[in-house]
């Protein structure tokens, strides 16, 4: 899968509102085929700073993803809304899903 992990810096008048303004971003991308999942985080440290986590099934799911008409339209609305241009990661990994953190392991749960 491709694994990606990128970091928003959003303006503060706009930070409480950031779910809401990527809402239609997020609901297109998570429908799309090969859309593992789609996530978004806010920090405890900065409000103004949302994680995205994401993964797509293979490189073509990817490619697809960055050339849908959802991503070409946030590529044009999102960044006024923005700091700084988002800092991204971006790996494949040979697997589809979250491995279990096993040193925190819970036990008598699953």
């Amino acid at each position: 899968m491709i694994f990606i992990t990128a970091k928003f810096r959003v303006r503060p008048e706009h930070a409480d509102r950031w779910p809401e303004i990527t809402a239609d971003f997020t609901r297109a991308t998570r429908a799309e085929p090969g859309c593992l999942w789609f996530d978004w985080s806010r920090s405890l440290a900065d409000p103004t700073e949302y994680v995205l986590v994401e993964a797509f099934r293979d490189d073509e799911a990817g490619v697809r993803h960055v050339q849908s008409a959802h991503f070409k339209a946030a590529q044009q609305t999102l960044p006024p809304h923005l700091v700084e241009t988002p800092r991204v990661m971006n790996v494949t990994v040979p697997q589809e899903d979250w491995s279990l953190l096993g040193e925190m392991a819970v036990t008598g749960r699953e």
